[in-house]
């Protein structure tokens, strides 16, 4: 057994956590703020498929990311619109975004790279150490960060409000419907660094539904950790470990259990979570409730 805890697998744990961590964030403003987003595994793909596109058109890896980021965020917006302004039912919005992304960076890869499947390779972003993004040690500072503006600021004193208790909110002057804008625009740009860390972070390409569930996992996290910054963040590790000890199972070898278990393990991990604490979490009460009655 102690081939198998290693260093390494402590760094593989971080890596598969960081993705997960950057998601699960923008998924916790935006449902802090009352809205349901479901739609983080397609802002996470939109994201991981523009951070390639960008590096390759512009030369530059950073350049890439603010591209796959702002294009994240835009995808995010439209989201905000659909569910704000249009009142449009927030679990069919999000499943829309999902599926619009799928299909569209399909689209894409071919008309860009006239091939099936994935994107050349690209330069991807520095690491700070072997095998570690620049973008990990992001992710886990990000959690004070958010915990700090939800918690001790002003506007996000006012965020909880308007995910809370929405016609109050509005009932003393908070403007809700603004703060939602700005918080499921965050979850875009938040979403999109998770999908650009799986694409020019930790690889140097992009491939046809690299997200592999990433965004759905994400949100699962979320709701463990309670909609808390530190508990989305602990969640996220637990789940970033499970991923991590499939890799170092099936990389070892004559490991006792099925590869084809180890390779479900994270998925499964994910509902037996849900199925045995999410009744123990409570949701805000203000979550999928429109800011005003009419």
């Amino acid at each position: 057994m102690g081939d198998f805890f290693t260093i390494e697998l402590l760094k593989a744990t971080l890596r598969m956590t960081a993705p997960l961590l950057f998601a699960a964030l923008g998924g916790l403003l935006s449902e802090r703020s009352g809205i349901m987003n479901i739609a983080l595994e397609g802002l996470m793909l939109i994201g991981a498929f523009f951070a390639v596109a960008g590096t390759s058109w512009t030369g530059n890896p950073w350049l890439g990311l603010l591209i796959g980021v702002l294009a994240a965020a835009a995808g995010a917006a439209i989201h905000a619109v659909w569910c704000i302004t249009f009142r449009a039912d927030q679990i069919v919005a999000g499943m829309a975004i999902n599926l619009v992304a799928a299909g569209i960076t399909a689209f894409l890869v071919q008309r860009i790279w006239h091939k099936a499947g994935g994107s050349d390779s690209v330069q991807k972003l520095p690491n700070i150490t072997s095998g570690m993004s620049i973008l990990v040690p992001l992710a886990f500072l990000l959690v004070p960060v958010v915990w700090y503006f939800l918690f001790r600021t002003r506007p996000g004193l006012r965020i909880l409000a308007g995910g809370e208790h929405p016609q109050a909110a509005e009932s003393v002057g908070i403007n809700v419907s603004r703060y939602r804008y700005l918080c499921v625009i965050l979850s875009g740009v938040m979403a999109g660094l998770g999908g650009a860390y799986l694409s020019i972070g930790d690889l140097s390409y992009f491939t046809l539904d690299m997200t592999s569930g990433r965004g759905f996992i994400a949100l699962a996290a979320m709701i463990l950790g309670g909609w808390t910054p530190l508990g989305a963040m602990l969640a996220t590790l637990l789940f970033g470990a499970s991923q991590a000890v499939q890799l170092q199972a099936q990389a070892i070898g004559n490991f006792p259990i099925s590869p084809d278990l180890l390779v479900a393990f994270p998925y499964l991990l994910t509902l037996v979570a849900l199925a045995g604490f999410v009744r123990h979490v409570t949701p805000p009460a203000g979550l999928g409730k429109h800011a005003t009655s009419g």
